[in-house]
């Protein structure tokens, strides 16, 4: 900071539900709505996060002396690993296997939801990337003072990953699939940008999920209503009892999302017949379609594809959204236009003789990573990347 100007401070918040909803947006921006007040606070009103849910929110704060809100991150006492979608279990095990303790730990991220983004919100001004080191090494002094194993931040966006790894966290790679909308007028012309053998295939699931007997309706702002949540809430219980075993959201969140974010919510809901069967959540920004959660009470064929990718795509070109973002997993997802891009997480481990471990491990699943998406790139379905200069490209996007 200039001389003569008082240092911001640093202080760890109770929760983001406490905090100015302004205030905290000011810092999260409007882009990406998983980072909003109104989302991150429902997660703790509606007791998905908290002390019995192994989530104890504890966001570190910046302000400045006049105890204006300067940056922020998300940030949490887990004592365990579940809903993170970065899997760190097995290093959990390593190191209580050698008599350590990994549990309570400090994570950075949105609970449940593997979208990349801003971890260090920042109020926009001069002093934004002054405010965004103090936040990174502010992370690692509250890692040392509480105690903890370590520090966990996923699915950082770049310019934060610089800053963590400058502050000594090491750096994780993974891929996620997403759409890139490339100017399309219409679903027909992203078709006709893929090669004619999936361009057929995907006619044919689209043309499956229709004599099926289904329609699918899209449903944004005031067409969501109480009973489309309570519709799209059973088929979700149903779904993540069957994969999961137990579902990490309730009823009063999603009702709360809806009361306090329709206007970012597309809600996909599929009927049988005039029944409803199936549903998809999305939410999205100013960039980009996220898609969440998915829940059907039936066996439809190709019904998650088109709920959940075309559907998506869809909306995106309408929209004039830049791209769609399809979550966790899934090389399945690139035959359907959904290409495989390199995610970062950032990790503090307290313990020298540990850390040099999990280093080790990074280094060479980061070289197994970048391996396996150059063999995923062989596999894109547009025309013009069938040649040996395409492919190249497509293995260095980000």
């Amino acid at each position: 900071m200039p001389d003569g100007r008082e240092q911001p401070r640093l202080r760890l918040g109770e929760g983001v539900a406490s905090l100015d909803s302004l205030a905290w947006d000011a810092c999260a921006g409007a882009d990406n709505p998983f980072l909003s007040h109104d989302f991150l606070a429902a997660l703790e009103e509606t007791g998905c996060v908290g002390r019995r849910s192994g989530w104890r929110p504890c966001p570190l704060l910046l302000e400045g002396p006049d105890g204006a809100l300067l940056g922020a991150v998300p940030l949490y006492l887990k004592s365990h690993s579940s809903g993170e979608y970065i899997f760190d279990h097995g290093w959990a095990e390593a190191y209580e296997r050698a008599g350590g303790k990994y549990y309570p730990k400090l994570l950075a991220a949105v609970p449940f939801t593997p979208v990349p983004g801003p971890r260090l919100l920042i109020r926009p001004g001069p002093d934004a990337e002054i405010h965004r080191r103090y936040l990174a090494e502010g992370l690692v002094a509250v890692t040392r003072q509480l105690g903890v194993s370590s520090l966990h931040v996923n699915f950082a966006e770049p310019t934060d990953a610089a800053a963590l790894a400058t502050a000594g966290l090491m750096q994780r790679v993974g891929t996620q699939y997403h759409w890139q909308n490339r100017g399309y007028d219409s679903f027909e012309a992203f078709l006709g940008a893929l090669s004619s053998r999936k361009r057929k295939m995907i006619r044919k699931e689209r043309e499956a999920a229709r004599r099926e007997g289904l329609r699918l309706h899209r449903l944004v702002g005031g067409d969501i209503k109480p009973q489309h949540w309570q519709q799209f809430y059973r088929f979700y219980i149903d779904t993540s009892e069957r994969k999961w075993g137990r579902p990490y959201l309730n009823r009063p969140f999603f009702e709360a999302i809806g009361q306090r974010m329709a206007d970012r919510i597309l809600l996909v809901m599929a009927d049988h017949d005039g029944t409803p069967v199936a549903g998809a959540l999305n939410l999205f920004g100013s960039e980009a379609v996220y898609g969440r959660n998915w829940g059907s009470d039936g066996a439809f064929r190709f019904l998650h594809l088109e709920a959940c990718y075309y559907q998506a795509i869809d909306f995106a070109i309408e929209m004039r959204l830049a791209r769609v973002e399809a979550g966790a997993q899934g090389e399945h997802k690139i035959a359907r236009g959904y290409l495989p891009v390199e995610t970062r997480s950032l990790h503090f481990i307290a313990d020298p003789g540990f850390a040099a471990a999990v280093e080790d491990f990074l280094k060479r699943e980061a070289r197994a990573v970048e391996q396996e998406r150059a063999a995923l790139a062989g596999y894109a379905p547009f025309k013009c990347e069938n040649d040996p200069e395409a492919r190249k490209s497509l293995r260095h996007r980000d």
